[in-house]
């Protein structure tokens, strides 16, 4: 016990007598029959040893962080690739369906954007789908970037900016094919809503028809085959019709008209809407030719009417710079333009024949009344062909109007005198019979 007490003191004389020369030492138990020179090992150096490990271990972090951020460098290369890939697989479908060529997707021809429909709403969700495709990745990149910063990996900036800026330019252009997927849907749902109206129209006027048919027309063979008969020149004689117009941006008036006044036929048709009385009227009175107004500006029509006899007259107008052309017999015989140029026709007006109306629906003046015979009063809401007014006018056939037709329930006759008769035969009416 002695002994190793001394080996102790021994110990603590030697570390506090020996200066710091940057060595370590180490103290072990000694046998009391060993050596009492309290003998000291010395430990290797190694601080050498300890760099070198350190340098090996930074060495094989730094080489591990390089074959990542070349991992990730491929993976955002492949991914830019991709998205141009599809991007210019998107442009030329929109070049090729903009000049009809794969109008429609066959079941040979996939569409490498995801099978994106011809229909526009499906083509937008599909749009719509792949974008938020791209956000996602974008989301990814960036939190691949975060990664990469807080493991100590510095992230190329030129490679940032150039993912930033084709990201930025895809977005950009799938915006602008939304955009313009949109503008073609609405143009097309105008087109469809139009085609609906005149089909719903048609469908109308021909249900009418039907109808009439079923029902009988009276005394009439069938129920377009009757005339209007206003004898006198009177302020209390006339037809109305029982329907109105509806907002038209271009028609075409006909009807078979017979008359021998003098001077002047008077007023055979005139539409007058709140506001304006002379919406639409054709008058001929004193020595004037016969003149058609719109809106209350006037055009001289070239038309001859007062010998007596059955003519077959159409009136065409379009809103588009005002024109407007004038048919006898089949026979166009005078247009022009600048005629109520741009205005629409009002809907909800009153119909009167026979008569000029100075308020709607009333006030006439006797000296503008219609004197002789009136059939066939059809009106449409486009510009007729001249093969469908030649073929009325030489009785190869008859055309109902599609939105006043001429039937004999939409005819009410006012006054003492006026009357609905059976109108003679077609080729009866024509001016050489």
């Amino acid at each position: 016990m002695f002994s190793l007490l001394c080996g102790f003191l021994c110990l603590g004389a030697l570390i506090s007598a020996q200066p710091d020369d940057g060595k370590r030492y180490i103290c072990r138990a000694v046998p009391i029959s060993g050596d009492a020179g309290c003998p000291v090992t010395l430990l290797p150096d190694l601080s050498a040893g300890g760099q070198e490990e350190e340098l090996r271990n930074t060495v094989m972090q730094l080489r591990e962080t390089i074959v990542q951020q070349k991992e990730t460098i491929s993976k955002q290369l492949g991914t830019i690739n991709e998205l141009t890939t599809k991007l210019s697989l998107c442009a030329a479908a929109t070049t090729d369906r903009k000049y009809g060529k794969g109008a429609s997707w066959g079941k040979d021809k996939q569409n490498t954007m995801g099978d994106v429909p011809t229909d526009p709403n499906d083509s937008i969700d599909s749009l719509g789908k792949t974008m938020q495709g791209l956000k996602e990745r974008l989301e990814n990149l960036e939190q691949q970037q975060m990664r990469a910063n807080l493991s100590g990996a510095s992230f190329p900036s030129e490679l940032r900016d150039l993912l930033q800026r084709r990201l930025g330019e895809l977005e950009k252009q799938l915006l602008k094919k939304v955009s313009s997927l949109e503008q073609e849907k609405s143009q097309l749902s105008n087109a469809t809503a139009a085609y609906r109206l005149k089909t719903e129209s048609t469908l109308n006027a021909l249900v009418e028809r039907i109808s009439e048919l079923e029902k009988g027309g009276g005394d009439f063979k069938s129920p377009e085959q009757f005339k209007l008969s206003l004898p006198q020149r009177t302020n209390y004689l006339y037809g109305r019709i029982t329907k109105t117009l509806p907002e038209m941006y271009a028609f075409t008036l006909c009807m078979w008209i017979k008359s021998s006044a003098s001077p002047g036929v008077g007023t055979p048709f005139s539409y007058g809407v709140p506001g304006q009385a002379n919406e639409i009227v054709l008058i001929e009175w004193g020595n004037n030719p016969i003149e058609l107004l719109i809106n209350d500006k006037v055009a001289q029509l070239p038309l001859e009417v007062r010998d007596g006899k059955w003519h077959h007259i159409c009136i065409s107008w379009t809103t588009r710079d005002g024109q407007w052309e004038a048919y006898q017999d089949g026979e166009k015989l005078g247009t022009g333009d600048n005629l109520a140029a741009w205005h629409p026709i009002k809907a909800g007006g009153v119909i009167i024949l026979g008569q000029e109306q100075d308020v709607v629906g009333g006030r006439f003046d006797a000296g503008q009344a219609f004197v002789g015979e009136l059939s066939q009063v059809n009106i449409w809401d486009r510009v007729l062909k001249p093969v469908e007014i030649q073929s009325m006018a030489n009785c190869s056939s008859y055309l109902a109007g599609n939105v006043i037709s001429w039937l004999s329930s939409n005819v009410e006759v006012f006054g003492r005198g006026a009357s609905k008769r059976p109108l003679e035969i077609c080729q009866e009416r024509l001016p050489n019979f």
